[in-house]
C-alpha cells in the first residue's frame, strides 16, 4: 500500500531532520507543515528529503489540513500523522500500519503506554489530562481507547468520511470522537515514546495546557449532546 506521513511542525529545527530520517523508506512521501515557524524548521526538513508545505495560521489542525489538501492531489492508501519533536519512534511506524495493511481496522493510535514510556516524557498535566479525557470517552462513547496519542495512522477513504474541521488543539479527540460515532473499526497499538527535544509548545506553558484541556473536553461533551 501507499503510504504518505504528515508532520506539522512549529520551531522544531532541532529534532525535524531526525524525525525524517528515522521514518522507513516505504513510505512515498513525508509532507512537513511548517506552521509560521521563527527558526530553521522548514530548510531542515526540506534538506532531509520532506517536502515542505507553509501554513501561516498557527494551529495543529490548522497545519493537518493543510497536509491532507496537498496529498490528496496524490491520495495514498494511509495517511500517517507524526509530531516533529522526536519523541515518538517513527522506525515503528510498520507496527502503527500494520493491523491497516492487513486489513484488520480502519484507524490506529500509537499508545504511549507506560511500560514502553521514558520517565519524564509526559508531564504531569499531560498523564492527568489524557486520563479524564480517555474516561469520559469511555463514560460517554463505551470507548477502548487509552491515550490520545498523536502518532496514529488511518486509512484515505476512513479520513475522507470523517469531514476533520477543528484547527487548533481538539484535532486528535475529534478524530477519535468520529471514528467511535461513526462505529470504525480502531485499534491501539502499543508504542515507545521518550522525551522531546524542545520545549512544548501546549504542555509546556500554563495557558497551552489549559486552553488545550478545555478544547478536548468540549469535543468530547459537545459531540456526544449533538446526538
Amino acid at each position: 500500500m501507499n503510504i504518505k506521513v504528515i508532520i506539522p511542525a512549529y520551531n522544531e529545527a532541532d529534532a525535524i531532520g531526525k524525525v525524517i530520517a528515522a521514518i522507513p523508506k516505504e513510505v512515498s512521501e513525508v509532507v512537513v507543515v511548517d506552521n509560521n515557524s521563527s527558526d530553521q524548521t522548514a530548510t531542515v526538513a526540506q534538506k532531509a528529503g520532506a517536502t515542505v508545505l507553509f501554513e501561516p495560521k498557527k494551529g495543529y489542525g490548522h497545519a493537518c489540513l493543510k497536509g491532507i489538501a496537498h496529498v490528496a492531489n496524490h491520495p495514498p492508501d494511509v495517511l500517517v500523522f507524526l509530531d516533529g519533536d522526536y519523541s515518538d519512534h517513527p522506525e515503528e511506524l510498520t507496527k502503527l500500519t500494520a493491523p491497516i495493511l492487513k486489513g484488520e481496522v480502519d484507524f490506529v493510535v500509537g499508545a504511549r503506554v507506560p511500560e514502553l514510556r521514558e520517565k519524564g516524557a509526559l508531564t504531569p498535566q499531560q498523564i492527568f489530562g489524557n486520563a479524564l479525557a480517555c474516561f469520559l470517552m469511555r463514560w460517554l462513547y463505551h470507548s477502548r481507547f487509552t491515550d490520545l496519542g498523536p502518532f496514529r495512522a488511518i486509512r484515505w477513504s476512513t479520513l475522507q468520511d470523517l469531514n476533520m474541521k477543528d484547527k487548533t488543539y481538539g484535532w486528535t479527540v475529534e478524530m477519535q470522537l468520529k471514528v467511535l460515532r461513526q462505529e470504525i473499526r480502531y485499534q491501539e497499538v502499543p508504542l515507545s515514546y521518550r522525551k522531546r527535544i524542545g520545549v512544548s509548545k501546549v504542555s509546556g506553558t500554563v495557558k497551552g495546557t489549559i486552553f488545550a484541556g478545555i478544547k478536548i473536553i468540549g469535543w468530547i461533551v459537545k459531540h456526544y449532546f449533538s446526538k
